[in-house]
């Protein structure tokens, strides 16, 4: 079977392995790459910019797949199957994890970051972590996983319909981010550095008010609501400074959450966090009810999977086609197709 893995940052390598057999071990299923979605951290990796990292890897966590056979003791799926694969668990059980805290614990492994992942046409996986449904195409398949980041941002932020949420960032995480948001009855407004990105957010998310964040934003943010500030944001940038400077435009007793991470360190004049008495909080992954939650929500139409779906390439095509995603403008979510 072919597999592409990232020998080192800017270097890519095509493999040809013996496929899995369909004797798999207990509790686990035999799966079929159908599409993979490509996400941040596998642009970072290319780079050689991304946290937690080791080279070489299989890259690919945003996954449609078929199941091609099933242990005797797996109940959950059947061969035949399409899934969105849920990519994080835990190997160990540590204190977070006895918690609850499945997304954070502190041996969490994650599908082509800290383990081989999806760019490869078979992989052997615990079934528990598969979440079927014939009724989702593949293309919304593989648009789960990334929806469930902000699906958990939101659940970590505690939004009401009382609240004013600023999401910064409207790539594919701050487009789901919003639509999470919009469910709660939130005022929502989107921000970002790119009028174009802003534009097809409105065409996608229907969120009304919109701010590019290379101009004044508090005044505009505080003309916009009449003298307030948002009560809520929700960054999804992984951009330092984007980061630091929601300390600005938060209202007093609001809440922060950071989704996207950088190489460095946070910094904010303590005297006004104080003062405003803000909460900050980190989001990170998602749980695994939150792929079932976001499948009802896709079947039931509340959702919106594939709009922002903006480049396809084959996965033959990975190593002399990826690269050129760092030139794509326009480029919100590229899918790779089998």
């Amino acid at each position: 079977m072919k597999v592409v893995r990232l020998k080192e940052p800017g270097v890519w390598e095509q493999l040809e392995v013996e496929k899995p057999s369909d004797a798999v071990s207990s509790g686990n299923a035999l799966l079929k790459v159908k599409k993979i979605g490509v996400c941040g951290t596998d642009l970072h990796a290319f780079k050689g910019q991304q946290p937690f990292f080791s080279y070489p890897k299989i890259l690919g966590h945003e996954l449609a797949v078929e199941v091609v056979a099933v242990a005797d003791d797996v109940t959950n799926v059947k061969v035949g199957d399409k899934c969105s694969v849920e990519p994080y668990y835990n190997d160990i059980i540590g204190q977070a994890v006895r918690r609850g805290k499945t997304n954070c614990g502190e041996h969490l492994q994650v599908l082509g970051v800290h383990v081989d992942g999806g760019m490869q046409e078979y992989f052997e996986y615990p079934a528990k972590f598969l979440h079927a449904t014939n009724s989702l195409t593949d293309d919304q398949l593989a648009m789960i996983e990334p929806l469930a980041i902000g699906c958990h941002a939101v659940d970590r932020a505690d939004i009401t319909h009382e609240d004013i949420v600023l999401v910064i960032g409207a790539g594919p995480i701050g487009l789901g981010t919003i639509q999470f948001a919009q469910l709660k009855g939130a005022r929502v407004i989107a921000m970002d550095i790119d009028d174009a990105k802003l534009e097809k957010c409105k065409n996608i998310t229907k969120v009304k008010d919109t701010i590019n964040a290379l101009g004044n934003v508090e005044e505009e943010l505080t003309t916009l609501l009449n003298g307030d500030l948002p009560t809520v944001i929700l960054d999804a940038t992984g951009n330092s400074t984007s980061m630091m400077n929601t300390f600005k435009y938060a209202a007093a007793g609001g809440t922060i959450v950071f989704i996207g991470l950088f190489m460095g360190d946070v910094m904010f004049h303590d005297p006004s966090f104080h003062k405003k008495e803000l909460t900050l909080k980190a989001s990170r992954a998602a749980m695994g009810e939150d792929f079932g939650r976001i499948i009802r929500l896709i079947e039931a139409g509340k959702i919106d999977a594939t709009s922002f779906i903006t480049h396809r390439m084959s996965f033959d095509a990975i190593p002399t086609e990826f690269e050129k995603l760092y030139e794509k403008k326009d480029l919100i979510k590229a899918i790779i197709e089998f």
